[in-house]
Formats: C-alpha cells, sequence, structure tokens
C-alpha cells in the first residue's frame, strides 16, 4: 500500500510540475508510473485539471485496458501509455505533452536535429516526429514507439510529444528539456540555418546515454 500511495502522490507531482511550467493545458496531456505488478500502470483521469489533481484521483489499470480503481475514467491516452510498457520493460514513467513549440514542429512535421549534446545524453539524439495516429487508438502507440526507436522523445503528428524514462523525474527533465530544444530550434530557424552536430564526434555523450538514461532494449542500441 505504501508503494501504491507513492506512485499516486509521484505522478500529482510531475503533473503538477509540467502544468506550471506550461507544458500542458488543463484537460489535455498525462503522466504515467509503471505499478507494482507487470502489467498494470497508474495514469492521471481523463480531461485532467491539474491544479486539483489528488493523488486517490490517479486512475490504477492494467494493460488490458480495465479500470483497477473506483472513480475517474482513465486518461483516453492509456492505450498509448501501455504500448510503450510492454515494448520497454525499462521504462517506468510516461508523459504526454501539448508543449506549444514541441507541438508546432509537429504540425510542421519537422524533427528536431541534434542541436546540443545535451539532446544525446538524455534523450539519445534528433527528436523525431511520428507518421499520423488517430487519438485515443492502439495506432497512436505504435506511431510513438515507432518514432522513439532507441530514444526517450518524440513529437507526435499534428498532436504534441510523447516521453519516456526510467524514473518519474526522468520524464519531467525530457519534457522541459524537448520544449527547450523546441524552442532553441524554432528561434534558429528563424535567424538563419541552424549548425546540426551531425559530424562532430558524440562517442563520450552517447556513452553517457546508454550508461545513464537509455531505456530501450538492449538490440535498438546496437548502433549507437
Amino acid at each position: 500500500m505504501v508503494n501504491e500511495e507513492k506512485i499516486r502522490e509521484d505522478i500529482v507531482r510531475a503533473a503538477k510540475a509540467i502544468f506550471e511550467r506550461g507544458l500542458v493545458e488543463a484537460g489535455e496531456g498525462n503522466v504515467s508510473i509503471r505499478g507494482e505488478k507487470e502489467d498494470e500502470f497508474y495514469i492521471t483521469p481523463s480531461f485532467n485539471q491539474y491544479f486539483d489533481l489528488k493523488p486517490e484521483n490517479v486512475v490504477h489499470m492494467n494493460f488490458e485496458g480495465e479500470t483497477l480503481s473506483s472513480g475517474k475514467l482513465p486518461s483516453t491516452e492509456a492505450k498509448m501509455h501501455t504500448a510503450i510498457y510492454k515494448a520497454r520493460k525499462k521504462v517506468n514513467a510516461v508523459i504526454h505533452t501539448h508543449s506549444t513549440y514541441a507541438t508546432m514542429l509537429s504540425v510542421l512535421r519537422k524533427s528536431i536535429p541534434i542541436i546540443m549534446e545535451e539532446q544525446v545524453v538524455f534523450l539519445g539524439g534528433g527528436v523525431d516526429v511520428s507518421s499520423y495516429g488517430e487519438a485515443h487508438t492502439t495506432d497512436l502507440g505504435s506511431v510513438a514507439l515507432n518514432a522513439l526507436d532507441y530514444k526517450n522523445s518524440a513529437l507526435l503528428a499534428n498532436h504534441g510529444s510523447i516521453l519516456c524514462g526510467r524514473s518519474i523525474d526522468h520524464a519531467v527533465k525530457f519534457a522541459e528539456l524537448t520544449e527547450k530544444l523546441a524552442k532553441i530550434y524554432w528561434g534558429a530557424l528563424q535567424a538563419g540555418e541552424p549548425y546540426v552536430l551531425d559530424d562532430e564526434d558524440l562517442s563520450k555523450f552517447k556513452a553517457m546515454f546508454k550508461g545513464l538514461f537509455s531505456n530501450a532494449p538492449r538490440k535498438q542500441l546496437k548502433n549507437l
């Protein structure tokens, strides 16, 4: 019971953090943490208002889509979270945001190339845009996973961003960083042609990513 209470409290803390930092508005986005059992997780409720979210409002559910708690309905994007947890055993937290600059780039279908070293350390490299996936469906989970590849962040076409981490604190950090990178890249594009770090030696930063922040299956990291 103590662990369940902590999971609920951590979700509320993370949800309020991304709301206060302007990464989501009321009624959009979602936050989840994997449960103690392999096929269960906890997620923010549907049409979450953030400012008055309480631990008891967090929804406990399984990978079959069954709600295991009473009260609120789960986020309508629970299927996308389920797909990520199923595919990545090391992922313990997932966040989906509609942050402004990341969403603008997703509407343009414009990926964020490697423009800063920290991007490689925390996210694994460039932030790619998914193909279109209908909201609230398993298809969105599939396109999200394809865009993520081995990384921790992706843009969802015409929708926003998806982040996954070994911990909820990692996922919050990745959400903040993705929006910062999107804003920097957008601003740089207005001034000229951004310099991309593709031709630089980033091996040290890739090693840091693999050791500290990667949560993808080992086979996906072979060529990194």
